[in-house]
């Protein structure tokens, strides 16, 4: 998936299509790897200016679609920088393995609008952090001698709290799942996907037998392997190894060939899907997520190895993306300023390190962030007070229709009226719990006023007028709230409830809950009653 790059961006990274602000602003264009949500748009009308990326992802890409011409790309290998020249000022790239598919590269930026960090699709594991520029990178907990200033981050599996096995060791499984199962006639791996071709070549090599792929059935699979690794592929069916199709229809053509065997009184083939979305999935999905969930609820999931589901097919977790734990690893050796997730669903704001330490705070009033954010300072400065909460969502899109991409960025300065947002609830929708309606701790008074972020949904445009007249009434809301909250000390206000539940409240940044009158007058006479029970 991609996401638009910010308006202030003399650059796009895997945007292309023909609807995009990309075409209509962007100079320079660049390609992280081949999968076919990253190349949506590329055709000869819809790009104007030459794309970079690597030569192996130029020669599947341009397999792919011949009726392109390989005078629109300029080729950039990994570890190679190139310096861009710009109207707005040059810049220099610089390619790193994403270490997600072959020819996958993650892109460091590095000009006047600050040194941005995009992802692509990627796994950050602690070889591929530290391949990065060391000055950008923190050792044994000391924070790195410079910060980058943005990381645009693949959270593909920012939700999952799943600790996933080394693609190393997950291809281990795979080959004992494969010693295991012997007696099976026919191993059917479902590894169609670029991005699994180390599976392919370990097998291949393990086992001393070469991967049969149907061209019929499978012609882009053919193709792609027979450009990264042609000396595993052939083209007969008598092979022991079969590429299988995965989805759509993975478990029916599964369901088929078990049937099969079974009819004719045969051993069953092994039916291998290295893949980490079994493992992940959610509960909406789709039918069979959902059956999914629900055995694993019941069972526990183990990673170590191969795992049989319930139609017959064999589970291993290879995953090409980085999970949470992987990702919060690597933002503490990065220590980005700011984090923008480059999927869809705003994930980056769910990771620890993210709700932490990205605070606009971080921004003085000349910084290049606001550039980037097309925000002219000079008019919104005034706007801005230390009493003032601003928050910004790590989420820079707002359409996902790959089909027909028409993104847009979340923050769209005006040119008549530029302004922050300014965001905080309204006073009368203060939650109302057991014990009365909820009364803002001192903790969270603190935070409102230490905390400045800009807020902004992920929706295709933004009313900033409407926003900003609503922030003005920003200080008289929190004034509003502590007085008609806050008649009483904090100590006098939480007195009744005990010092664990308070802590517990806290803990968690949610207001202190004041008792209702009756409830106090009930503690009071029960206190009274024991009182006069001891006398």
């Amino acid at each position: 998936m991609s996401i638009e790059m910010p308006r202030g961006l003399p650059f796009s990274v895997d945007t292309f299509g023909p609807n995009t602000t990309t075409k209509r602003m962007k100079r320079h264009h660049f390609l992280t790897h081949a999968h076919k949500d990253h190349t949506v748009g590329i055709s000869p009308s819809n790009v104007a200016f030459p794309i970079y990326s690597t030569s192996l992802t130029i020669s599947l890409l341009l397999q792919r679609h011949p009726q392109l011409d390989e005078s629109l790309f300029v080729r950039i290998e990994i570890g190679e920088t190139v310096i861009v020249d710009d109207p707005d000022g040059g810049f220099k790239v610089t390619a790193f393995d994403a270490n997600h598919c072959p020819g996958a590269v993650m892109f460091l930026f590095e000009g006047r609008f600050g040194n941005i960090l995009h992802t692509g699709d990627c796994r950050l594991t602690r070889d591929c952090i530290h391949n990065l520029p060391e000055k950008y990178v923190g050792r044994e907990g000391k924070a790195p001698k410079y910060c980058l200033d943005y990381i645009f981050l693949d959270c593909t599996f920012g939700k999952s709290s799943q600790r996933f096995p080394t693609k190393h060791s997950a291809i281990r499984q795979i080959i004992n799942c494969i010693w295991n199962h012997y007696d099976a006639p026919v191993v059917y791996l479902a590894c169609d996907m670029l991005g699994q071709e180390e599976i392919l070549l370990e097998v291949s090599r393990t086992f001393g037998s070469k991967i049969y792929v149907d061209k019929a059935t499978n012609l882009e699979c053919f193709r792609s392997l027979m450009v990264i690794a042609p000396e595993i592929v052939s083209e007969d069916p008598s092979s022991r190894f079969h590429i299988f199709s995965g989805f759509p229809r993975l478990y029916e053509r599964a369901s088929v060939k078990l049937a099969e065997a079974r009819s004719k009184r045969e051993s069953e083939p092994l039916i291998i899907r290295p893949s980490a979305q079994w493992y992940v999935c959610d509960d909406d999905e789709d039918d069979y997520c959902q059956s999914v969930s629900q055995i694993q609820k019941q069972r526990k999931v183990r990673f170590n190895e191969a795992v049989k589901d319930e139609f017959g097919v064999w589970h291993v977790c290879y995953s090409m993306h980085s999970s949470r734990e992987e990702l919060e690893s690597a933002m503490r050796v990065l220590s980005p300023r700011w984090v923008v997730s480059t999927v869809p669903s705003c994930r980056a704001m769910e990771l620890d390190y993210v709700k932490k330490n990205c605070f606009i705070s971080r921004f003085s009033s000349d910084d290049p962030f606001w550039k980037l954010l097309d925000i002219d300072m000079e008019v919104s400065s005034g706007a801005v007070t230390d009493t003032q909460t601003v928050t910004l969502s790590c989420c820079l899109v707002s359409d996902v229709d790959f089909a027909n991409t028409k993104m847009e960025p979340v923050i769209e300065a005006s040119t008549i009226k530029k302004q922050l947002l300014s965001l905080s609830p309204e006073k009368n929708n203060l939650p109302v719990t057991l014990f009365g309606r909820a009364r803002l701790s001192s903790q969270v008074s603190d935070q409102l006023h230490e905390r400045k972020v800009v807020h902004s949904a992920c929706v295709e445009k933004l009313n900033l007028e409407e926003v900003v007249e609503y922030g003005t009434k920003q200080e008289t809301v929190e004034e509003a709230s502590c007085r008609s909250f806050s008649s009483s000390s904090p100590k006098e206000s939480c007195r009744d409830l005990s010092g664990e539940l308070r802590k517990l409240y806290r803990s968690m940044n949610a207001p202190v809950p004041r008792p209702l009158p009756s409830l106090t007058e009930l503690m009071n006479a029960r206190k009274r009653s024991r009182k006069s029970f001891k006398l």
